[in-house]
């Protein structure tokens, strides 16, 4: 554990870049921008008593999360020092309106608050079918404002957050973006994965398989050498939305995030590797991740909502060699739980958007995917055109194993443990309806088929502390498709709910006298 300590943290100021003042770039390519824009929004608290990093600032935010309530700004964090740092937490999470529910998200991306989900998983599927834009190279940045190195870096002197009481440590990296690079230099990965503090200039984090950041610490791994690497917090919006993508193999994010946002992104070069960085992030770490230096790593409360004290793996060490950062910095955190929080909007939802992609392009007739909050995002929905599943003339059962086959053998999929089959009459962004067609229309058993020769997923509990293998097996297909939908051109069946079971002329004479008998605005 690590409690917060004030000490005096030595500083370098740079003669460029040294004013306090917001960039004037749009809020989907800088931090600040982007915390200006939900302060805009009055999607902002910023708390300016004292606040310890050590449970205080995650408890709040837990708090936040679980009400989607306003983002928190922890100005004054206890311990800070010399601008190291302020605190943002849950930056991705939930808005309590239910017109500008996705509306943090929504400003990652330069979409209006209002934006649907569906419209901001096509923003960002549609970098896929655009020609990707280099990012653009500059000298310097806010970046490089202020620097630490070699024995001025005490991480344990820090105030890093202690996000649950069990956790392992402190977890500096919640929201953070590890840069790492293939040996050849021809794929440049950019990815969110945990690290707790381990000692003054070590971290350790996750680094499993087949994730990107494992595949490149791999190839580093045959060539007998540490890999070079860089932590940036707080970096562009849309640089941390695309790193949350599980985009192909090879595949440069920074390119990526050109196509999406349609210029270049802004990047500088580290000062002690070859790596190069958002030049208007927040904070950097730079240092190299080892091949051979192992230390202990959790437990710590994931994205499924459970804590397994005494949980620790072995896991790489992240040396630090030097911590660049702008003035007055700001380290985004996610506090991590039961619904619903970065993990949940970021990491389910654009799974979702890419399994959407795949199936599309394997001509299977997919109109949408996501993945349910309600099941903490192991499962994803596909809405069927049943129109064109009936051209198909194929048997259910064979429908659904071709879609297992072709989701759970990809990447995409991996941490996806159940599909739902339904049809174009339930909307897959609303919990409730998939809830409502998974219940009523998928006998188990029978309705289903099931996979155990894939890759699991072994963050989620049943897996690593259940009762069959944490790594292979345990994902299906659960067909909540009605016999007729894969025969018939028309449902059997009415919904019994206000849209189906009321005329017109009914329906508008309640919504017309709705607020005058007393009940709140509908939204």
């Amino acid at each position: 554990m690590n409690i917060p300590a004030r000490s005096i943290i030595q500083r370098h100021t740079t003669s460029k870049h040294c004013s306090n003042k917001m960039s004037a770039t749009e809020p989907h390519l800088n931090f600040r921008s982007f915390i200006e824009a939900l302060k805009a929004d009055n999607d902002l608290v910023e708390i300016n008593e004292p606040v310890s990093a050590y449970l205080e600032a995650a408890a709040i935010t837990r708090l936040v999360c679980e009400n989607d309530e306003k983002a928190p700004l922890f100005n004054n964090v206890v311990g800070a020092k010399d601008g190291l740092w302020r605190i943002l937490g849950a930056p991705a999470s939930l808005r309590k309106s239910p017109t500008e529910r996705f509306g943090r998200l929504a400003r990652h991306l330069a979409l209006p608050p209002t934006a649907s989900m569906r419209e901001i998983l096509d923003k960002m599927l549609a970098a896929d079918e655009l020609p990707p834009i280099p990012p653009s190279i500059v000298s310097t940045g806010p970046c490089k404002e202020n620097s630490i190195e070699g024995d001025q870096i005490d991480l344990t002197r820090l105030p890093v957050p202690m996000i649950h009481a069990s956790d392992g440590g402190a977890y500096v990296q919640t929201f953070g973006m590890h840069i790492v690079q293939s040996p050849d230099g021809k794929w440049t990965n950019w990815s969110i994965a945990r690290a707790m503090v381990h000692d003054k200039n070590h971290l350790t984090g996750l680094v499993i398989e087949p994730q990107h950041i494992w595949q490149i610490h791999q190839m580093w791994k045959k060539e007998g050498r540490d890999v070079p690497w860089a932590l940036a917090f707080g970096v562009p919006p849309a640089a941390i939305m695309a790193s949350s993508m599980p985009i192909p193999d090879g595949v440069t994010e920074a390119e990526y995030v050109g196509a999406m946002v349609g210029q270049p992104i802004e990047l500088t070069k580290c000062d002690t590797n070859d790596l190069y960085v958002p030049a208007n992030a927040e904070i950097v770490f730079e240092g190299t991740l080892s091949i051979t230096e192992k230390g202990p790593e959790g437990p710590f409360g994931e994205m499924h909502g459970y804590i397994f004290p005494g949980d620790t793996h072995i896991c790489p060490k992240y040396k630090v060699n030097k911590i660049t950062y702008r003035n007055n910095a700001i380290l985004p955190m996610s506090s991590c739980g039961k619904l619903t929080d970065e993990t949940h909007t970021m990491i389910g939802s654009l799974a979702a958007a890419e399994i959407r992609k795949l199936c599309q392009k394997a001509h299977l007739p997919v109109l949408d995917a996501f993945a349910p909050f309600i099941s903490q995002v192991t499962w994803v929905a596909l809405r069927i055109d049943t129109t064109a599943l009936r051209a198909l003339s194929v048997d259910p059962k064979a429908f659904a194993k071709q879609i297992g086959d072709l989701i759970f053998n990809h990447k995409a999929g991996y941490t996806i443990h159940r599909l739902v089959l339904v049809g174009e009459d339930i909307d897959v962004y609303d919990d409730k309806e998939v809830m409502w067609a998974f219940s009523t229309r998928c006998k188990p058993g029978v309705d289903e088929v099931f996979f155990e020769d894939v890759r699991a997923f072994p963050l989620i509990p049943y897996n690593a502390h259940g009762n069959s293998s944490p790594v292979r097996g345990g994902k299906v297909v659960s067909d909540a498709l009605l016999p007729v939908e894969y025969t018939e051109g028309r449902r059997n069946w009415e919904a019994a709910d206000f849209k189906e079971s009321y005329p017109e002329e009914v329906k508008e004479r309640v919504l017309g006298r709705w607020e005058s008998m007393g009940f709140a605005k509908l939204e």
